[in-house]
């Protein structure tokens, strides 16, 4: 049997959003469902974790498990298509998540594919507070809790002194609104229409400001740009809509 999560006591929760994504947990891992979107965003999310998380320990990103000795946090995990990935670099993963469906799901799934990943249904703030993580990552999750610089500050406080966090979200401007909600979830139907709040996103200097107030040093932005000619993700430096953006603690 399942054992209960205690997100129900989490103030950094959002209970509509854990029902939307409970709904979703099922389709999570196929292609062409719901999770689409995620499905074509992920290598480029990838790619941009190996590189900062190479360059910032000092690894060999060529290198099949580059990362081993390493741990990693993921916060908000779905149903595992980052912290399946990320496994496979030699990150010892745990990963999070308020849904217990998508942790059911994750769990499943990485059992089938042979990964050893710590999942968990439970909130952030009930997780020891002490300095575990080499590395966290919060990738498509602060645009959708209450209180982000708060969320920011719990996961600070799980980051060893020398980690970084990464952070994947979307930009409060009229363009992220046009693309990631009237066009991809209204026109396109690329995602199920109210998955996205406008009114929650973050700028990039938000977040900056955030990682600051939390006790971090904001280090690289990075945009995350469709070109919908070739049907993929690229790297820009058109943070306009999606960007992606890394901070350190100081040792």
């Amino acid at each position: 049997m399942q054992a209960k999560s205690d997100h129900h006591d989490a103030p950094l929760a959002d209970k509509d959003e854990i029902a939307r994504f409970n709904a979703l947990a099922a389709s999570w891992w196929d292609p062409n469902g719901p999770m689409k979107p995620l499905h074509r965003l992920n290598p480029v999310r990838i790619g941009f974790l190996k590189d900062a998380f190479a360059a910032h320990f000092d690894r060999d990103g060529k290198a099949m498990q580059p990362f081993g000795g390493l741990n990693l946090l993921d916060i908000g995990c779905g149903a595992g298509l980052v912290a399946e990935p990320i496994a496979r670099l030699g990150f010892s993963v745990s990963a999070i998540d308020l849904a217990e469906e998508n942790i059911a799901a994750a769990k499943s799934h990485a059992t089938l594919e042979g990964l050893t990943i710590d999942y968990r249904a439970t909130p952030i703030e009930k997780l020891p507070e002490a300095p575990t993580y080499d590395a966290i990552t919060l990738l498509e999750v602060v645009e959708h809790v209450p209180d982000v610089s708060a969320f920011v500050a719990e996961a600070a406080k799980r980051l060893k002194p020398g980690g970084m966090l990464i952070a994947s979200t979307l930009n409060r401007t009229m363009k992220a609104y046009a693309l990631a909600i009237f066009g991809a979830e209204y026109v396109l139907r690329w995602l199920p229409v109210g998955t996205h709040d406008w009114n929650k996103f973050v700028t990039p200097d938000e977040l900056d400001h955030t990682f600051a107030d939390a006790g971090l040093l904001p280090k690289e932005r990075a945009g995350m740009v469709f070109n919908p000619l070739a049907n993929s993700w690229r790297l820009s430096g058109d943070c306009d809509v999606n960007y992606l953006a890394s901070a350190t603690k100081p040792d």
